[in-house]
């Protein structure tokens, strides 16, 4: 399938004129939250609100976690962001994509819709 790729917008969610698109954001559906790198999190002055234990390929780390509004293709959610020390890019994790409505398809690589679930 390869990688998938998006250009997404991220906002703060309290302070909605700070905000960046960036281009060529990975969409990993093994990644549970969305990270991003410690730069764009100070550009965007996101309030740190706490800290998380996580598990990475090299191991088990803590970080730093806020929260923002995440906008794509006139989609939009607002959702936890984990701040990363390490990864230099956007990874848009799971929960994100499924608050979304969005999707991998594995058969052609690209974001597909997804349902919306209630019950």
């Amino acid at each position: 399938m390869g990688h998938v790729r998006v250009d997404i917008e991220i906002v703060n969610a309290v302070h909605r004129e700070r905000s960046v698109v960036f281009q060529g954001a990975l969409i990993d559906t093994g990644a549970t939250r969305t990270t991003i790198p410690r730069a764009l999190a100070n550009e965007l002055e996101l309030e740190i609100i706490g800290r998380q234990q996580i598990q990475t390929a090299d191991g088990s780390h803590e970080i730093d976690q806020s929260f923002a509004l995440i906008r794509y293709e006139g989609r939009q959610t607002i959702g936890d962001i984990w701040i990363s020390d390490t990864y230099p890019g956007v990874l848009i994790g799971v929960v994100t994509l499924e608050s979304l409505g969005l999707a991998v398809d594995p058969g052609s690589g690209r974001l597909t819709n997804s349902e919306f679930l209630l019950l």
